[in-house]
């Protein structure tokens, strides 16, 4: 999901399974904080989610991908809870938006100002009290023609969620206040789609 069109956005992504076995890579300030965290999984997420952010960055600037040199790639947090890059301390002109689900993280990048946002969801069943709470009118009738409603449900749900990321409000705003919109057109391997918000914004995206 990107704030404007054309943008040129690379991502990276990795599972559990690739997460380095210690913690060389991280600087102060992170491991200060995965420390306090006390549930192993959720460290572990969070772990997972901020090697795949570094090794992005580092992929996208040509630099070494080895701990060392990941440790100058600092990823911290805008007061609004907003991701955003540091090289060797000093605010990098990289947009960046992070995501991770069911032991997966992906990070989408692109260069410049302009904003990004990305998000990741199991294809699962979701409830006649998701729809009610959370899609607008004309989301719940695509959902209700559509020939996979899980996949419907969960793509709506994960275009709001990268929506919500451009604007940097996440969940705070309420979901209904974006409406996702989705081109008639044969499935491939990347599909693209629309979110419009009630201001009248649209922002155009693609998912896999």
């Amino acid at each position: 999901m990107a704030e404007t069109e054309p943008i040129s956005i690379v991502w990276h992504s990795a599972g559990l399974g690739q997460l380095p076995v210690d913690d060389s890579w991280i600087d102060d300030v992170e491991a200060a904080r995965f420390s306090g965290m006390t549930y192993r999984k959720r460290r572990d997420e969070a772990l997972l989610a901020r090697h795949t952010a570094k090794t992005a960055v580092a992929r996208l600037i040509e630099a070494s991908t080895d701990p060392a040199a990941l440790r100058d790639v600092t990823i911290r947090n805008a007061a609004d809870g907003a991701p955003y890059v540091q090289l060797r301390g000093e605010h990098a002109a990289i947009q960046i938006a992070m995501t991770d689900r069911a032991d997966w993280a992906v990070t989408a990048l692109a260069r410049g100002t302009a904003r990004i946002g990305c998000d990741l969801e199991l294809v699962e069943p979701r409830s006649a009290a998701f729809a009610d709470q959370y899609l607008t009118g004309p989301e719940q009738e695509l959902l209700a023609s559509a020939a996979d409603p899980a996949l419907i449900a969960n793509l709506i749900w994960s275009a709001k969620e990268s929506a919500l990321k451009v604007l940097r409000t996440g969940l705070r705003r309420d979901t209904r206040s974006v409406e996702v919109r989705l081109p008639a057109e044969p499935a491939k391997e990347w599909n693209r789609l629309e979110v419009h918000t009630v201001e009248g914004t649209s922002f155009p995206g693609w998912w896999a």
